[in-house]
């Protein structure tokens, strides 16, 4: 059994853990920093409704190229090169969208930020895995998730205040007045730059990740390629079954909820103010049951955690589908606890477990690689949902599953078959040692080679 040990203890590699997790943050604020934006650039740049969907959906596009490259640069160039070139291109997206003369620069600038996301989405939980111990690797890797939900929470919150204080009467400023005050646009996506330098500044005193290094080592030694090795037979099952985990998750209404939350709401009948203070709850929800779920992953285990709280996600989407088909006839409360529920059961199950099994499931000298075909089926399930959610919302048709019903009727379904791969393709994964996991796959393609015997 191999065990990497860093010198310091639980404190150095918590230190180590914080650090990468906070490209987390990054990736939760570049996400919802757009629901403040919508509106006012819409206006200011005479938006149509398929312009504006444009502008909302980039940085998702420039999110699927990150992913397409950053297992291969990651695994070429390191995991900590690989967050600084992150972090790197989240300073030029926020400074260039706060200071974009245009529609086209600004999406310009959109597409480079979520080409961060893409990179750190997949090299932070990487790192996080390689530096942690087999007892808490589980609870390590889920502060990146809490991360994101954080970066989440904290958009919505400086969207909120340079909002509340911005003076939209003042059009002829100088720059810092116009990103505050006419053009608050600019303030809330510029504003990024303050956690992205924090994040530059202490990945440049992070070591390398051990198994990176070791692998790099290995790989001089071995003449088989990387991608040869990938599809032997018990490394690509692992690979597939990554993939659909991943992209099924998009298919099961989380993204949608926290994309298009406040129209979801506002369908139901919520005002205004109404629907945006729900969003918000929905946001702290997210973040305190990510909270709760760190702390008991390696004791519950990935499975259990993804048993119990999909079958209360499918509870929870069915009650919503029922809400609205009855047609908003039972009262607000009612859509609300459940949507809170649901937010809850998929924060502790499903986006808790998803980068911890993503990051710890694959071998040391593909590992890159591998969650780079993994995290691009997420993203492309991501891009999907942006797109599709509007349009299966949209209550002006006549078809019954093309509905707000019909809508969280499908993401109960889906819920299916995740519950089917997690219960009989996926191993437990807690307590266990990376090179453990790997040694695993590979019997598996021994096995299944047997079989076909």
């Amino acid at each position: 059994m191999v065990r990497f040990k860093t010198d310091g203890g639980f404190g150095y590699i918590l230190f180590l853990t914080i650090v990468a997790a906070l490209g987390g943050i990054l990736f939760g604020y570049d996400t919802a920093v757009i629901s403040g934006t919508n509106g006012v650039v819409a206006k200011q740049f005479s938006l149509n409704a398929i312009q504006l969907g444009w502008y909302g959906g980039c940085a998702i596009l420039g999110s699927i190229a990150g992913v397409a490259v950053a297992g291969i640069l990651s695994d070429t160039i390191g995991r900590k090169k690989s967050m600084i070139i992150a972090a790197l291109l989240f300073s030029i997206s926020a400074i260039g969208c706060s200071v974009s003369p245009d529609m086209n620069s600004l999406v310009v600038f959109r597409i480079v930020g979520g080409i961060g996301i893409g990179i750190v989405s997949i090299v932070s939980p990487i790192y996080i895995s390689e530096v942690a111990t087999p007892e808490r690797r589980g609870m390590l890797v889920s502060l990146y998730q809490l991360a994101v939900t954080f970066g989440i929470v904290l958009a919505y919150f400086i969207n909120f205040i340079i909002l509340k204080n911005a003076d939209t009467q003042s059009a002829d400023s100088a720059l810092a007045s116009r990103m505050f005050n006419s053009e608050y646009w600019r303030g809330m996506l510029g504003c990024e730059t303050i956690p992205d330098l924090l994040f530059f500044f202490l990945v440049l005193f992070i070591p390398e990740s051990p198994r990176w290094l070791l692998s790099r080592r290995q790989a001089r030694q071995e003449k088989e390629s990387e991608w040869k090795y990938l599809r032997q037979k018990g490394i690509m099952a692992a690979v597939v079954i990554g993939s659909c985990i991943a992209i099924l998750g998009q298919f099961m209404g989380v993204n949608a909820v926290i994309y298009y939350g406040p129209t979801i709401f506002e369908n139901a009948g919520f005002s205004g103010d109404a629907s945006l203070f729900s969003q918000f709850l929905v946001g702290i929800v997210n973040m305190l049951t990510t909270v709760l779920a760190a702390s008991i992953i390696d004791k519950v285990g990935r499975k259990k955690l993804i048993y119990y709280g999909v079958s209360g996600m499918i509870v929870c989407l069915v009650c919503i589908g029922i809400y609205f088909m009855t047609g908003n006839a039972l009262p607000a409360s009612f859509l609300l606890t459940f949507f809170l529920l649901y937010i809850f059961a998929q924060a502790i199950s499903i986006s808790a477990v998803v980068f911890v099994l993503l990051s710890e499931m694959y071998p040391n000298r593909i590992r890159g690689l591998a969650m780079s075909i993994a995290g691009l089926a997420l993203w492309v399930g991501t891009y999907l949902i942006a797109q599709l959610t509007p349009w299966f919302l949209d209550t002006d048709n006549v078809s019954a599953w093309r509905s707000p019903a019909g809508t969280f009727f499908l993401f109960a379904f889906m819920c299916l078959p995740y519950m089917l791969i997690m219960w009989k393709l996926v191993p437990e994964t807690t307590g266990k040692t990376l090179e453990e996991i790997e040694k695993y796959w590979e019997a598996w393609g021994r096995k299944s080679g047997k079989a076909e015997k």
